[in-house]
């Protein structure tokens, strides 16, 4: 599954499921755009794909700022050509029970995993119809497919995605651009490192293969999504949970 000659930006790729697709991608041959807030880890990424012979280049971006999404794409364009492959990958949480969730943790949580979404494919696509060519993978969660008390924010704006990515599926088809969406299940990443033990352990419970994820699990889903063997695949949400959920 070459991405040989493919331009890829991924969102959120400085550590965790990002970091790791970043890598992937540039094993596969792809040229990535790595961004991000934290421009020193973004190096660190930058720096692990071009000591194993890929290119790759940092961007600081803060998708919560739409200025910044405009002002990156067109340098990411600006560098490489083109934007072949996007990856929406941003993501934070804010939890509490919604009785107590305040509006501003709300508005941060929609604003940062689903509008930004939004806002980096419409930067993204003009340069993906000029070619008749691209992938747009959406990061959802198991948690907006199923839900999770405390997580109002973070599920209504993982299960958003689902229909953004479908939405989007069905306008750019005809241009031979798909939309697919990947559903984590219960990864090792800093966001589930904070988690209490008993949390962890219960989730470990649910998942009929018996181990936590990783990030490499997840990343070998976009992987594929972004290959040509995944070209008569679009609007579908490519769960990686271990059996957390099925159906």
């Amino acid at each position: 599954m070459t991405l040989s000659g493919r331009v890829a930006l991924v969102t959120g790729a400085s550590q965790g499921i990002g970091h790791a697709v970043a890598l992937k991608f540039g094993e596969a041959g792809a040229m990535v755009a790595c961004a991000a807030r934290n421009q020193e880890k973004l190096n660190e990424v930058v720096g692990k794909i071009a000591g194993a012979g890929g290119t790759a280049a940092a961007f600081a971006l803060d998708v919560g700022d739409e200025e910044q999404i405009k002002s990156v794409f067109k340098a990411v364009i600006a560098q490489f050509g083109k934007i072949d492959i996007l990856v929406n990958n941003a993501g934070i949480t804010r939890d509490q029970l919604v009785m107590r969730m305040k509006r501003a943790d709300w508005d941060a949580v929609i604003q940062t995993n689903l509008t930004s979404a939004y806002l980096c494919t419409q930067a993204a696509i003009s340069s993906m119809l000029k070619q008749r060519w691209g992938r747009i993978i959406n990061m959802t969660s198991v948690f907006g497919q199923m839900g999770q008390a405390g997580q109002a924010n973070y599920a209504a704006s993982k299960a958003g995605l689902i229909g953004l990515t479908m939405a989007i599926a069905r306008e750019v088809g005809s241009r031979n651009i798909t939309c697919n969406a990947v559903a984590p299940g219960f990864i090792a990443t800093a966001m589930t490192d904070v988690l209490p033990a008993e949390l962890k352990e219960a989730g470990l419970k649910a998942v009929p293969l018996g181990r936590i994820g990783t990030p490499e699990d997840v990343a070998g889903a976009v992987k594929f999504l972004a290959s040509e063997e995944a070209s008569y695949i679009t609007g579908h949400v490519l769960n990686v949970n271990g059996g957390m959920l099925m159906g």
